[in-house]
């Protein structure tokens, strides 16, 4: 299998260096040029023919988000107008929101600017962490020991219910790499009416919570809120929970659901993590609990999509074509947990359906026999 071919575009010669010297070290990526700024690296696009580029935000003459726009609506070669990119982004609230606004422009990841975390040593196991897993996952190349000779994998059909399906009372939702642009697709779809409280859970670190959820407020006619501890779950309220912190839901001394923000350890490498979220919503709701999971990298919600289904919930998931990364929706599919897998522009459509069919439990109590 050729190498998976690389494109470095920064105008710092120090990411540049970094970048490529440990891209260099993983035998399966070939770094095939650099460029200085988003106007070069379109010069060398059709020349280069990356499978992916890297790209820095901040550059003279054509900043980041200008290129991924440039390169998206097909200059520098049509036939890399889909190419992968991933940003570099710092943990600032400008970093966030230009990470964002790159993210809206077509970008799929984002990862953090090396140059920011210390040390040479330290910026490269940086890079080495979080960009190769996403160089492999958006190039849809495993690492060499997860590669195996087998047949084009089975969908699975769900697995069989121990009993019929309860109202949902609660509306649970998890994504991670092309998240955001997914989020920011379904929600405006949904009514500010709904008759359930949402909790999401999208992999993100902090400061980029708070920034997403003002987006998705902006965007949505339900509340978005990044989550803080104690809030009650009223219908049409939508809680993110905040980078670095698991978001679970906990009843109150009067019985009340409430958000409840955690530090216990990272699951499936990620905190927040979906799984928390999806159990503890079946703590709470027993069956009355439709959970969605979106595109995204891993196998995070997988356990808890399971533990929805046997309660007597219902999982809907992102079908494979129209997901960035079909990873999370992949592993639940796969484990035959998901009842409906569907395209993104149906995923709003069939949450309504849901709600509609079951007759939505009232929001912030238990469905009837399950405290």
């Amino acid at each position: 299998m050729d190498p998976i071919r690389v494109m470095v575009v920064d105008d710092s010669v120090v990411v540049r260096k970094i970048v490529t010297d440990v891209l260099s070290e993983d035998p399966d990526i070939d770094v095939v040029g650099t460029a200085v700024n988003g106007k070069v690296a379109l010069a060398k696009l059709e020349t280069l023919k990356p499978d992916l580029i890297t790209m820095d935000i901040e550059m003279p003459e054509m900043d980041g988000i200008e290129a991924v726009r440039a390169i998206r609506a097909g200059q520098g070669g049509s036939l890399r107008s889909r190419v992968p990119i991933v940003m570099f982004s710092t943990l600032t609230e400008r970093g966030a929101s230009a990470a964002l606004d790159a993210l809206a422009a077509g970008a799929n990841d984002y990862v953090t600017k090396p140059a920011n975390v210390g040390s040479v040593a330290q910026s490269m196991e940086s890079v080495r962490e979080q960009l190769i897993p996403r160089i492999r996952a958006l190039t849809g190349r495993p690492a060499p020991a997860a590669r195996v000779a087998a047949p084009a994998p089975v969908v699975p059909r769900p697995t069989p219910r121990t009993g019929p399906r309860s109202k949902p009372a609660v509306l649970v939702v998890g994504s991670s790499t092309g998240g955001p642009e997914a989020l920011a697709r379904v929600l405006p779809h949904l009514p500010a009416s709904l008759p359930v409280p949402v909790l999401m859970v999208q992999h993100m670190p902090p400061v980029f919570t708070r920034q997403f959820a003002q987006r998705l407020d902006r965007l949505s006619a339900l509340r978005v809120v990044e989550a803080v501890d104690g809030s009650p779950l009223l219908p049409g309220t939508v809680h993110l929970a905040p980078g670095d912190h698991h978001l679970v839901i906990r009843p109150d001394r009067g019985g009340q659901f409430r958000t409840a923000l955690t530090q216990d350890p990272p699951e499936n490498f990620c905190r927040p993590a979906v799984d928390p979220l999806f159990r503890s919503a079946v703590a709470a709701y027993g069956g009355g609990v439709l959970g969605v999971v979106l595109t995204g990298m891993g196998s995070d919600g997988r356990q808890g999509a399971g533990a929805i289904r046997e309660a007597g919930g219902t999982v809907l998931v992102q079908d494979q074509a129209t997901s960035v990364v079909w990873g999370m929706p992949g592993a639940i599919t796969q484990a035959g947990f998901a009842d409906e897998i569907l395209p993104l522009d149906r995923i709003a459509e069939a949450i309504h359906r849901h709600l509609a069919a079951a007759g939505a439990a009232p929001a912030g109590t238990a469905p009837a026999g399950v405290r």
